[in-house]
């Protein structure tokens, strides 16, 4: 590829026709989720009352590769295929003999990759006749992608964001109630779970799987209304693959293949999506690909949790789901990277980490600031405090092949730009951002809770 060349850039006509399926070539299948009551394996029937039959297939399927549906194509082509950069910039800043691309899903209409799976999700509910739809978010990016999706398909929507995401970003808000949903602060007096919350810790920044406690209890009192997850579940994961599929077609345009593929992990969709293609030809052609997901250090599920059966929300309303874990309860520190404040990871990504086929690191927050900033000195692309962490990473991966001398190919998928999120960058020039250090007490209290549960 010409030194010249910054952007690898796809056509419309290249557009992924079906989203790949992990489940179809992973050595070890992940346990079935379990009835939070029975403890017995779920049913679809046990799933129908949140999601529509559609996307309940597709969260069991082992097919290999399900096709996009033509409606939902056509929206994709609203903002994709989106373009591959080649970081020549970065890389002489960085001082390194690494080669350095990412994926910007920032130009989507939502600023981040959430759309990819929200306007799927609101196809399969508006063919199913759904009506309203509720759904969490953490630091906004999934709510704005997810009202933007409703409101495409005439659907209602309901948007309960952590409290502490609320607070430090108003601007969000904002765009929600543009786009015509709904949005609320977690824990709110609206709900049974968020009340009893409120009634124990009045002063709580809230977390994700609060809000999906919320989200799930409006859902499941209305028949005309279905609830949404922006993460964690393998549907989920599997739409947004389409960033990894463009990423393949577009390495092979620039003559480059990755030695390291780096994403954030808060549930996992965005890591999914860029790696999981990868993994598919690691597994399946022997390539070997280093993929590695970077949580917080404040909430390191991967790093410091246990592998073990828990619920996917606080007040227990989801499935047992097997997964590193923090504990549902488990109070994450309230950093700006809202969306990755969450205290399980995904199905498929906890159990590909158990059997060793992906990596997983955990960066406190000022490193990632840091990295971020100098991202953005070079490269002129302010990313999001999620983002953040895969760019430090990134840093980390090309000191590596800087001291070893070695001139590898590092690809990571910059998921959304930091456009709403300047209060984060305000604090951090003005020093009011720390690192946050959790104590073996603070891991171990979530995981207690969990003492009686199924073991994975």
């Amino acid at each position: 590829m010409s030194e010249k060349q910054h952007k690898i850039l796809l056509t419309e006509d290249e557009i992924p026709r079906h989203w790949y399926n992990i489940q179809a070539d992973m050595p070890n299948k992940p346990l079935p989720p379990l009835h939070p009551a029975t403890k017995q394996p779920v049913g679809p029937g046990d799933l129908a009352p949140l999601f529509p039959m559609e996307l309940i297939k597709q969260e069991v399927s082992q097919e290999r590769y399900i096709e996009i549906p033509e409606e939902v194509r056509e929206i994709y082509k609203l903002w994709r295929p989106t373009p591959m950069f080649r970081a020549h910039r970065l890389e002489k800043m960085l001082d390194t003999p690494a080669k350095i691309y990412y994926k910007y899903e920032g130009v989507s209409p939502s600023g981040s990759h959430k759309t990819n799976t929200a306007v799927a999700q609101a196809y399969y509910n508006k063919m199913e006749g759904v009506k309203r739809i509720t759904t969490e978010t953490g630091a906004g990016q999934w709510g704005t992608a997810l009202a933007i999706a409703c409101q495409m398909f005439g659907i209602e929507c309901e948007v309960f964001q952590v409290r502490i995401s609320y607070n430090q970003k108003p601007y969000r808000k904002a765009l929600i109630e543009s786009f015509g949903a709904k949005i609320f602060p977690s824990p709110s007096e609206l709900t049974q779970s968020g009340r009893k919350i409120l009634e124990q810790y009045p002063d709580t920044p809230g977390s994700l799987g609060i809000a999906i406690s919320e989200a799930i209890e409006c859902a499941v009192q209305d028949e005309n209304c279905k609830y949404a997850l922006g993460s964690v579940l393998n549907h989920v994961l599997m739409h947004q693959t389409i960033i990894g599929q463009e990423c393949l077609v577009q390495m092979e345009k620039a003559g480059d293949y990755p030695d390291v593929v780096i994403a954030p992990l808060g549930g996992g969709s965005n890591f999914a999506g860029i790696s999981f293609p990868f993994l598919h030809k690691n597994i399946t052609e022997g390539k070997n690909v280093r993929a590695i997901a970077v949580e917080p250090a404040s909430c390191p599920k991967l790093t410091k949790g246990e592998f073990r059966y828990d619920f996917g929300d606080s007040a227990g309303f989801t499935p047992l789901l097997p997964m590193y874990t923090l504990g549902h309860n488990f109070r994450p520190a309230a950093i700006h990277a809202g969306g990755l404040r969450y205290h399980g990871a995904s199905v498929l990504c906890s159990q590909l980490l158990k059997d060793g086929l992906i990596e997983a690191n955990a960066i406190q927050q000022l490193e990632c600031f840091e990295a971020g900033v100098a991202f953005a000195k070079a490269e002129g692309i302010i990313p999001a405090p999620e983002a953040t962490h895969g760019i430090a990473q990134v840093f980390r991966e090309a000191q590596r092949c800087k001291e070893e001398g070695k001139s590898e190919t590092i690809l990571f998928n910059l998921c959304g730009h930091g456009f709403l999120d300047m209060q984060a960058y305000m604090d951090y020039f003005d020093g009011k951002l720390s690192d946050h250090f959790l104590t073996d007490d603070e891991l171990k209290s979530g995981l207690k809770e969990l003492e009686g549960y199924p073991m994975a």
